[in-house]
Order: C-alpha cells, then structure tokens, then sequence
C-alpha cells in the first residue's frame, strides 16, 4: 500500500491497502528508478497486465501498483482462469485462493515495534469475528507463521512512500507467506497509530488471500488523478466476486489508496470475504 506526501491507502491507502499496495491520498509506494530492471523484464511485466510507472525491484521480486509484490514465480505461471470485468469498481479477487479449508492461518512479527504486533493481533480479531473458514492466530513464539510480518525502513522517495506490501496466494492454495511494514518515520509517524497500522496490515493480508484493489481498474477513485490507471488483470486473475456493488465503494478496506486512517470491512467487503472464505 502506498501513501502519498499526504496518506495514501498503503497497496493504496497510506494506501491502506497486493502490498497494501494501498495508498492513502497520501500513496503509499514509493517512486524509484527503472535503470536496474532489464527492458526483457519490464515488457514481460507490462504484458502481464500490469502498469511499469513507478516499478520497484526489491530483494522477493518487483512492487507494482503500489503495493503488489510480483515474486518470479508469479511472473512465470500462466493464467489458469477467466477474467470477468463485469463492472469497474466491484471488489476482485486472484484466480488463486487459499485452499484446504477450514483451517488456521499462523502469523508471527519478526523484529518490530511493539504497537506492530499489537495491530496484528487487532488484524485477527476483525477476521476472525466474521466466522470464516479460515482464522487466524499467532504463530507459536520463536516460529515463523504462514504469514509473516517484517519491517523494512525507506523514506519518501518521487513524493510518496510506501506503507507496506504483499503478495497473492500460490498456486498450490497457500496464502502469500510475507507482509513488509515500512518502520520510517515519515510513513506512519514516530507514535504509529494502532488502528492505523492494523488497517493496513488487515489490507495486506486481503492480498495474502486472494483480494485485489477493489478500484483495480481505476485507481484514481480512491488515490486521485496521479493514481489514475488500470492496473491490469494479469496472469494471477480479476475475477469479480458476486454480490458486490457496481458503484464506487468508497469505504472499501480493498481500495487502492489509504485514507490515513482506521479502515475495516464495510457492508460490501463482508460480502466478498463471506462469499470467497465462508
């Protein structure tokens, strides 16, 4: 998620929200140069369905759209399902999900500040309470969770900066296995808020299960005319979940771009994660 100078929803909210890539109207990811990913790789990116403005390499793959993480196995799967836009602005799913069902989601934080774990654990609590197939819980201390949480410190960079990412569900039906929170201070402060930063990881997590940006195929809606864009299909998929409205959402925990603040499921949200996970 990314956010702008100004919050924008970490994937989008800060972005609140496939890294969150949420900004806020602040964007969340930060702007770095294209000169050490190769032309073959940002073809084969873009052709992919996704936009290469402000494309990242980083050490598990490369950030696109704020706060996607493309690992090299994502790049190399073909596209095994459908694409089924009915509408623009409807929530979205991956072509993957999380399979084996019922079953427990561990999450462990690796070496961050308390409030980060204590937002963890506000992140469960809202999940959990929908009674969904899947729950989550802390991982066992000294083990590493199916899904762990880890910092990384980066600065502003081009006007934004990124709040925090993920990444989608294998194919084999595992949930993306790793989310990054930016610990610098200019992305959430010296005094992190709780239900601010548990928003973004709730937004997080929803990639790690198979959620994409429910303003995907126009992210000006939640993060303004410089987040204007489709980010694309691609090959993990943007199947619309039945259901789901056909109008702006604008209170959606999957927007794109972070609204600075306390964000969870709205009505519509419920839908989709019932729909998909109960």
């Amino acid at each position: 998620m990314k956010t702008t100078k100004f919050l924008s929803i970490a994937s989008a909210c800060l972005l609140l929200t496939n890294l969150y890539s949420c900004k806020s109207n602040n964007t969340e990811n930060a702007v770095e140069s294209k000169t050490e990913i190769s032309a073959d790789k940002l073809s084969q990116i873009k052709s992919l369905g996704f936009s290469t403005d402000n494309i990242r390499k980083i050490d598990e793959g490369y950030l696109v759209e704020g706060d996607i993480l493309l690992t090299d196995d994502n790049l190399a799967e073909p596209s095994t399902g459908a694409n089924l836009n009915i509408a623009e602005t409807e929530q979205y799913r991956t072509t993957n999900l999380v399979k084996s069902l019922p079953r427990v989601i561990t999450v462990s934080v690796t070496n961050l500040p308390q409030v980060y774990s204590d937002a963890v654990n506000t992140m469960i609590s809202r999940y959990n309470s929908l009674g969904l197939r899947i729950t989550f819980q802390r991982a066992s201390a000294g083990t590493t969770g199916n899904i762990n949480v880890v910092g990384f410190n980066e600065g502003p960079s081009g006007g934004f900066i990124t709040l925090g990412s993920a990444g989608f569900p294998t194919s084999s039906g595992q949930p993306f296995n790793q989310i990054r929170m930016n610990t610098n201070a200019a992305a959430y402060g010296s005094n992190p808020n709780l239900l601010y930063l548990a928003s973004v990881i709730q937004h997080e997590v929803g990639h790690c299960i198979g959620f994409r940006h429910t303003d995907y195929m126009n992210r000006a809606f939640s993060c303004g005319a410089s987040g204007a864009g489709n980010e694309g299909a691609s090959n993990v998929g943007a199947v619309r979940i039945p259901g789901t409205p056909s109008t702006p959402d604008a209170g959606s925990f999957m927007l794109a771009c972070s609204n600075g603040g306390n964000r969870t499921f709205n009505a519509n949200d419920v839908i989709a994660v019932n729909y998909l996970y109960k």
